[in-house]
């Protein structure tokens, strides 16, 4: 069950729960009588808390060593001429509005060409998309975009993007303009102003692509491969949490508060801004994916990425790594 999930979190994982087992058991992933799965097994897993779910997964939880770069350049064309949207602002009533970011997949340097993705959040629903590109050349980046407002099933109404020069630019400003699309920027240095897409980039991005360098067209091509099937599994089965506002403790220490967990897609069934021929297609795709499919796919993307980029990934790194100087030379020793 949690293979099939991508790994969700305890409190995640007891939300969606039903929602995943009833998927699993109409795919016949999950029989009754085979393979330990039962009538009674069932009443268990929907009965177990987020903490127990937690314990009981510590240890099969893994992190991946490696770490990316920030590649991020402040543009000043048309900075002065685009809104600001400051971490704290509120958040809009419908759907459409959306975080946006490229995450790098350079691996540990930043020289040549090497592959983008760019990812698109709802600030409503959660709801994402993903796309790889060769390059962040503003062909390459309208293009994403364009792919991006066909396949998302609502209208798309505002765009939040970072200081980067693939997006604060003429072509992308009068493409926004011409879709009538509002388009606003984040402060320089602020990452909270965009603390939704840069989670994503970690958890989505970072988790199922990692941090190997893909340079070539064979990579480029199992991304956007990829890319697809993680976007059903975290906006059909992934619960999210959304901060509706602040509170006290105990002790009067302010904190978050935040509302019940529930998937993008149930987000944007409660905004109500969907035709009842588009509730009745999303929720027929939704029954039609099987989870354990996906996670069985994903997983066999992943491999096939990984084999296809990790070894020139460490020779890369082990190359670019200098060894520190030596620094015994000229250094005096007090005679014993």
């Amino acid at each position: 069950m949690w293979a099939a999930t991508g790994g969700q979190c305890g409190k995640y994982l007891a939300v969606s729960m039903p929602l995943q087992l009833d998927a699993l058991e109409r795919h016949h992933e999950l029989v009754h009588g085979q393979q330990r799965y039962s009538p009674d097994v069932r009443e268990e897993l929907l009965a177990m808390s987020a903490a127990t779910i937690d314990r009981y997964l510590a240890p099969a939880r893994a992190s991946d060593p490696l770490r990316g770069i920030s590649t991020t350049k402040p543009s000043p064309l048309l900075r002065s001429s685009i809104q600001i949207r400051k971490a704290g602002d509120e958040v809009e009533d419908e759907p459409g509005f959306f975080e946006g970011d490229t995450v790098a997949h350079c691996g540990p340097t930043l020289k040549g060409e090497f592959a983008r993705t760019l990812n698109l959040t709802d600030m409503r629903t959660g709801w994402g998309f993903t796309r790889s590109i060769r390059n962040n050349a503003t062909i390459h980046i309208l293009a994403a975009l364009d792919a991006g407002v066909t396949s998302i099933p609502f209208e798309v109404t505002g765009l939040d993007f970072d200081n980067g020069s693939e997006f604060i630019n003429h072509e992308v400003i009068g493409w926004a303009a011409d879709r009538k699309i509002f388009f606003t920027r984040s402060r320089p240095y602020k990452k909270n102003d965009q603390a939704t897409i840069e989670s994503k980039n970690n958890h989505l991005v970072r988790h199922y692509g990692f941090y190997w360098r893909y340079d070539t067209p064979e990579a480029l091509t199992l991304l956007n491969q990829l890319w697809p099937l993680v976007n059903d599994r975290l906006n059909y089965f992934t619960p999210t949490i959304k901060p509706t506002g602040y509170s006290t403790d105990r002790v009067g220490r302010r904190k978050r508060v935040y509302d019940d967990p529930r998937t993008p897609f149930d987000r944007l069934l409660d905004a109500e801004v969907l035709a009842p021929a588009q509730i009745a297609e999303l929720t027929a795709y939704r029954d039609s994916l099987n989870p354990a499919e996906l996670a069985r796919r994903i997983v066999s993307l992943q491999r096939r990425l990984t084999g296809l980029a990790q070894r020139p990934t460490l020779e890369l790194e082990a190359a670019t790594v200098k060894p520190l100087p030596d620094t015994s030379r000229g250094v005096r020793r007090k005679a014993s």
